[in-house]
């Protein structure tokens, strides 16, 4: 089976935001991400629950939130009663991660766990237990279009070994810098989701950048 697609709406263009969701989806793509920022987390500021609201009635999508935010807590129940289907937190962005995973399962849909590229796997093992979903930043969160980090692959390696000892069925996911080249080796690594914003929606093909992805991966 090949990755699933996660296209970045970051690098859509926002003018014709509805035409690059239908273009990625009718590619294939099965997800659709969508980076919340408050501009304190992370220097950009970005979308809010209204978005998340909007695109619910555009596509079928799965809709991955991914929270780049402070004490996301305070955000978790207006995006998930937006339409999220998926809402990932950062370990870095809370003292109280469990609390804020049970929050996002409360609501029943999929909780994510995220990690920065200097933070390690083992401090959210005590949690990997209560997420669909384990997202790995390959880049410095923030800002699209910079390179794959590839020291991040050997935590991707680590996330599946840990997958398959402990029989738990969470995706591992990878945002930032994905191209063809690097979303192999990731999914070589065991990554089984792509987040792809600069690469998909470059303003030439973004149908043929998805196909790319996937027959890469396959």
């Amino acid at each position: 089976m090949s990755i699933k697609v996660a296209p970045s709406i970051l690098a859509a263009d926002y003018l014709n935001l509805e035409r690059d969701v239908a273009l990625v989806e009718d590619a294939g793509a099965e997800y659709l991400h969508i980076d919340v920022m408050d501009g304190m987390f992370v220097p950009s500021i970005s979308y809010g629950p209204g978005w998340v609201k909007a695109l619910k009635q555009t596509t079928k999508m799965v809709l991955d939130v991914h929270l780049m935010v402070e004490q996301p807590e305070r955000y978790i129940d207006a995006f998930a009663e937006a339409g999220s289907d998926i809402i990932g937190v950062h370990y870095e962005a809370t003292q109280h991660l469990h609390r804020a995973l049970q929050q996002i399962n409360n609501h029943g849909i999929k909780a994510e766990v995220v990690i920065n590229p200097a933070t390690p796997v083992s401090v959210i093992e005590p949690v990997l237990h209560m997420v669909g979903q384990v997202l790995v930043m390959t880049v410095n969160p923030g800002f699209g279009g910079q390179k794959f980090l590839p020291e991040t692959l050997e935590k991707i390696e680590q996330l599946a070994k840990i997958k398959a000892e402990k029989g738990y069925t969470y995706d591992i996911e990878i945002d930032g810098g994905a191209n063809d080249e690097t979303t192999a080796l990731a999914y070589k690594a065991g990554a089984t989701v792509a987040v792809a914003g600069s690469y998909v929606y470059d303003k030439v093909n973004p149908a043929a950048k998805v196909a790319r992805l996937k027959e890469v991966t396959k």
